[in-house]
């Protein structure tokens, strides 16, 4: 009875003790973190799949609005009936002259859609002209020399004055974009004076097919800068073109008032027999082949005169 009630005191002893032991590790515990300034932390195990960081929010991009380019859109229904017409005849003075006769173009062609388009010297002011889809003589699918995004600037046919009192030179104006269809062609015609060569270029590269030619005299000299196919036509009653056709340019000479009785004087290439130097009232005479290629390309390609 006595043994039994000893081992009984011991096993109270041994808990009592084992307790103590375990209070004591873990104030112990407690207080080295105080002292080191940590603080345990609970951590987990992720599972498969699970990622250990919360994802970072994205902050989203503010949306833009496209700056416009150019002159402000124009929607202002114009009375076209009270504009003069641009043409081969037309003699406008309030159409500007060409201001950069050497510049390049966008490589488009603008055409007028069915109604036509009024054509402005200044985008902030009232239309000048009007330019028709389509006329007997052509010329309405212009080069674009400049192209915003409401605007196109495009040179034109007829002339802002007449010779010798006026200058002749190439016109331009602008017109709405919403008012034209734009196309793209793949080439433009180089032409020098002093070399005696015609190129046609393109993405593909230069295709030269002329090294020589008839041209403007000293008192009618073929216009220089740039220009651009006005028409093609072949006209059986001009007998020196042994039937090939006449390729007609936008400008006209810079020194007669008009030609063989008509009150236009404009610039040409054609077949001519006699072809080298200067003998021509400004046209421009080629050899068959090079005639018959140039036919080949379409109105409003872009041609540059150079001297």
């Amino acid at each position: 009875m006595m043994a039994t009630a000893v081992r009984a005191r011991n096993r109270r002893v041994i808990t009592l003790v084992l307790s103590i032991v375990v209070v004591a590790a873990l104030a112990g515990a407690i207080l080295l973190a105080v002292f080191f300034g940590g603080a345990p932390v609970a951590s987990t195990v992720p599972t498969a799949g699970e990622s250990t960081s919360k994802p970072s929010p994205s902050t989203p991009s503010p949306t833009t609005t496209p700056t416009e380019t150019g002159f402000p859109e124009n929607t202002e229904i114009y009375d076209i009936s009270s504009l003069p017409v641009v043409d081969v005849f037309s003699v406008n003075p309030a159409l500007p002259r060409d201001d950069d006769p050497f510049g390049g173009s966008t490589g488009q062609v603008a055409q007028p859609g069915a109604a036509g388009a009024p054509v402005f010297a200044d985008p902030g002011a009232p239309p000048v002209a009007f330019l028709p889809q389509t006329q007997t003589f052509e010329g309405t699918v212009v080069p674009v020399v400049e192209a915003q995004d409401h605007w196109v600037k495009v040179l034109l046919v007829g002339r802002a004055g007449v010779p010798p009192e006026q200058s002749s030179a190439q016109t331009f104006g602008w017109i709405r974009a919403a008012d034209v269809t734009l196309t793209t062609l793949d080439s433009h015609v180089e032409v020098s004076l002093s070399a005696r060569t015609i190129d046609i270029v393109g993405g593909g590269g230069s295709e030269r097919i002329a090294t020589d030619f008839g041209s403007g005299t000293l008192d009618t000299p073929t216009p220089t800068g740039r220009m651009f196919i006005m028409m093609t036509r072949t006209v059986p009653d001009f007998g020196y073109t042994r039937g090939h056709p006449l390729v007609y340019l936008s400008a006209q000479s810079p020194t007669l008032a008009g030609f063989s009785h008509a009150n236009v004087a404009i610039t040409a290439f054609h077949y001519h027999d006699e072809r080298s130097g200067e003998i021509s009232n400004g046209c421009l005479r080629l050899a068959p082949e090079a005639i018959d290629r140039l036919a080949e390309l379409p109105p409003g390609t872009l041609v540059v005169v150079s001297a």
